[in-house]
């Protein structure tokens, strides 16, 4: 026992240590990459829905402060008060909008601070791209999950694949932008329910690739400001992914392990905001000759490709909010409208 005390003490020691050095320096882990944005498979029922894409919860002034106190612990975490503090301002919408006109996201529905379960179970029903078997069994659990403990007072931003669901709970455009990246990552997977159950077990992966193209989505619009929130917050958060996975190598890490990593990645996304013009002049330098193609035509694969495309549809109903204005995809395309 003293022995396997003392390998997990050296072990601790040794990531400690490793971290610190590479938050002192400001390693790039999260370095701009973009999802490919072909192909795309979508369920053609699911772009048949009429509603609004962005939809909003109605205000409540004792539900959503006593949200904004239970996700105290998350504020401090990410060490931002915008944190599940449920009242998502207009320049969030604006940025989740853009993003999904840019990305031809027409079948991602984004609820902001809003609680429909009977809506999100129909989506489960409709959303063929994921095979039955993983629909009614961990798709049917995720969204019982979210309406037995709704995150209209629980929190935690998530993109539920089963339904092709963004909910939105934090005033932070880094993580709109983080969990409607995964939407855009799992539209491009054949096996979209595969995918979410490697989740479970890997979610290092999927996280890796979200947050790098949120990364390369401020890059391209030169977004300083961005980048720098960007820093603080997916680094801290995707500490919390590294922590998890190390745990399987270290055992008894537990909470050290856990806090270690976030707070590496807290230094580490500041050190890496110190130099960020450099970075961008470094990334527009190295994509100067090679520019990044548009991709807001990707080639859609549909289950049933004789399921008509519906004619364009308002992106949110602006009675509830008045998000600034947001160009909608050009006329001849299907219009985009769509860390725990």
């Amino acid at each position: 026992m003293k022995v396997h005390a003392a390998i997990r003490c050296q072990l601790l020691a040794l990531v400690a240590t490793t971290l610190g050095l590479l938050s002192s320096t400001g390693c790039h882990v999260l370095s701009p990459a973009h999802i490919p944005a072909r192909p795309q498979y979508i369920a053609p029922e699911l772009l048949n829905d009429s509603s609004s894409q962005v939809e909003f919860g109605e205000p409540h002034k004792v539900l959503d402060t006593a949200g904004w106190i239970w996700g105290i612990p998350d504020k401090i975490l990410l060490w931002d008060h915008r944190v599940d503090n449920h009242q998502i301002t207009a320049p969030t919408v604006e940025t989740v909008a853009s993003y999904l006109d840019e990305n031809n996201l027409p079948h991602v529905k984004v609820r902001v601070n809003q609680y429909a379960p009977l809506q999100d179970f129909h989506r489960l029903r409709q959303n063929k791209t994921v095979a039955w078997p993983y629909r009614y069994t961990l798709g049917l659990l995720s969204v019982g999950g979210e309406t037995i403990l709704p995150g209209r007072f629980f929190g935690g931003d998530h993109f539920n694949p089963y339904t092709q669901t963004v909910h939105l709970y934090s005033d932070v455009p880094a993580i709109a932008l983080h969990e409607l990246a995964h939407a855009k990552d799992f539209t491009r997977r054949r096996y979209q329910g595969t995918y979410a159950l490697a989740y479970m077990f890997f979610p290092t992966w999927h996280e890796t690739i979200a947050s790098r193209d949120v990364m390369a989505h401020l890059y391209d619009r030169h977004d300083r400001a961005g980048i720098i929130e960007a820093n603080r917050i997916q680094y801290p958060a995707y500490g919390t992914y590294v922590a998890g996975t190390a745990s399987w190598f270290i055992p008894g890490g537990g909470t050290a392990l856990y806090y270690g990593c976030v707070i590496a990645g807290h230094a580490n996304g500041r050190m890496l905001s110190r130099d960020v013009d450099q970075h961008l002049a470094d990334y527009h330098q190295m994509f100067r000759s090679q520019p990044v193609p548009h991709q807001s035509v990707p080639a859609i694969s549909q289950p049933d490709m004789s399921v008509p495309v519906p004619e364009p549809q308002p992106m949110w109903d602006e009675s509830q909010l008045n998000p600034p204005r947001v160009s909608q995809a050009a006329s001849n395309e299907s219009p985009a409208s769509n860390m725990h």
